[in-house]
């Protein structure tokens, strides 16, 4: 559901807007060891594809539904083709672990994303306790207001090696799709590849899980997500 790959340009033509980030990049990037960063992680597929992910508990693990889904074959992955890798940056990790199972969110129908796309999620039960120890986030189990601060943190496909941030949006709006479930709309940068990526917000000490990337708008910073309180891990 993310967006349309670049464009080549001409020499002496605009510069490159990037899909989900425009002209002006805000992204920066961040230290895979420390949090909430290392709760954040790479879904890699045997098939090629790769979108972020979060861990949610021990062995629990969250993404965008549609990144689990073969267009080619128009069924769902096996499980077992489905990695998840945490502290990625450039070529090193710290952890590593198979999907054993999946459940997608009730309704959601990748062939209809329009009419669906407020059950765009996954969670993910993996072979190896990768959040043991705590490291996992939390979803939060409320709305929160137009105009609040959040962060987006994903493997953008542009700069798949490490993993950014950005690190100074707000939410801009509520929507719903087309079968009236409900949607988040921010103005964090993110393109191809953050599918599946927390939006958080900061509480004291600890970040929250507000949301799950799964759009972006051509041409500028403004993405689309699930709201962590319509998700049922």
């Amino acid at each position: 559901m993310i967006l349309a790959a670049l464009t080549c340009l001409a020499q002496g033509a605009p510069p490159v807007k990037i899909p989900g980030v425009g002209i002006e990049d805000p992204r920066v990037e961040v230290d895979v060891g420390q949090a909430p960063w290392s709760a954040i992680g790479r879904v890699q597929t045997e098939l090629g594809g790769r979108c972020t992910g979060f861990l949610i508990g021990p062995a629990t693990a969250l993404t965008a539904a549609h990144c689990l889904y073969y267009a080619r074959s128009r069924h769902y992955l096996q499980p077992g083709s489905i990695h998840f890798v945490t502290g990625y940056a450039r070529g090193a990790f710290t952890g590593h672990a198979r999907a054993v199972s999946f459940r997608v969110g009730p309704g959601y129908d990748p062939l209809q994303e329009g009419r669906s796309a407020g059950a765009d999620w996954a969670v993910l039960t993996l072979d190896t306790p990768l959040g043991a120890g705590g490291r996992f986030l939390t979803l939060f189990a409320s709305a929160i207001a137009i105009g609040d601060p959040v962060v987006l943190a994903g493997y953008g496909q542009d700069r798949e090696e490490v993993m950014e941030a950005d690190l100074a949006c707000n939410v801009s709006g509520w929507a719903g799709d087309g079968g009236d479930r409900d949607l988040m709309r921010h103005d964090c940068a993110g393109t191809s590849g953050t599918s599946g990526a927390p939006v958080l917000v900061r509480q004291g000490e600890r970040w929250v899980v507000v949301g799950l990337e799964i759009a972006a708008e051509m041409g500028h910073a403004d993405g689309v997500a699930v709201p962590s309180f319509a998700i049922r891990p």
